[in-house]
């Protein structure tokens, strides 16, 4: 069993929390910005404190995860007062390992969930891969160790690749549900249902893991119907962002198409 400080409580940390706990672990104590914040998550997890106080060596543990938002990582660091020698991780897709350089009485690591999480909505957390990177050897098994405990997918990731990975996961996740939301609200205002696209999204989705995606791309742009695409364009005039969203991707759509040509790659059409 570990002991682990818990320093942050959004989205990743109210979900790795139970997640560490239900696997035999012992979060000691929750740091909020807020005493209300870390209090709330601090009662899902028995015998966790709760403070907003980040003079953490009143709280000796095996582990400090750093579950905020990417872009408040480094001031926590450099705030933040552990004990010497401290295993010290993060869970972000983008903040270099690097990031503990100045640290030179700490060891640093990185424990990254690839998976969306959202509030009131569980995770299976043995599908969610776990990307591993530490300043040591040691460090580096006890992050391993702990990430299989949790999950089926476990590797040793490093920076450059992670952050690739996040970039990848961006254009994978987030800009595809925020297609899906335009999708839905054209839908609205035609007073259709947004279940009707599920069939379609879930045969894409399985298509692009089954072939290289730009191999199975169809559609107006890939086959080049002019008239269909002023059509849709038509449409959208009462839209403009998202008018010019749709020129953008068709575009994009277009050159790849003519790339594939050009390497006498013919699209698979479905």
């Amino acid at each position: 069993m570990l002991t682990i400080v818990l320093v942050g409580t959004g989205r990743v940390a109210t979900q790795l929390g139970p997640a560490l706990m239900h696997a035999g672990h012992q979060v000691t104590y929750v740091w909020s910005r807020t005493l209300a914040g870390a209090e709330r998550l601090a009662t899902e997890l028995p015998g966790a404190e709760a403070g907003n106080s980040l003079d953490l060596r009143a709280y000796p543990a095996d582990l400090y995860l750093v579950a905020v938002p990417d872009a408040a990582i480094p001031a926590v660091l450099a705030e933040a007062r552990f004990p010497s020698g401290a295993l010290v991780a993060h869970t972000s897709g983008t903040v270099p390992l690097q990031a503990f350089a100045p640290y030179k009485d700490l060891r640093g690591g990185v424990f990254y969930p690839l998976q969306t999480f959202s509030l009131g909505r569980q995770v299976d957390w043995q599908m969610v891969p776990l990307c591993i990177e530490a300043t040591d050897a040691a460090s580096e098994a006890t992050l391993l160790a702990l990430g299989h405990e949790l999950s089926q997918q476990v590797a040793r990731v490093a920076t450059p690749q992670r952050q690739a990975l996040h970039v990848a996961a961006v254009f994978a996740c987030n800009f595809t549900n925020h297609l899906l939301g335009i999708s839905h609200a054209l839908l609205t205002e035609a007073d259709l249902s947004f279940s009707l696209l599920a069939p379609l999204v879930q045969e894409t989705i399985d298509k692009a893991f089954l072939h290289p995606p730009f191999s199975v791309q169809t559609g107006p742009a890939a086959r080049g119907d002019e008239p269909t695409l002023a059509s849709h364009q038509a449409a959208l005039a009462a839209h403009p962002r998202w008018l010019a969203l749709y020129k953008v991707l068709t575009d994009s759509i277009k050159a790849e198409a003519l790339d594939d040509a050009t390497n006498n790659e013919e699209p698979l059409q479905l």
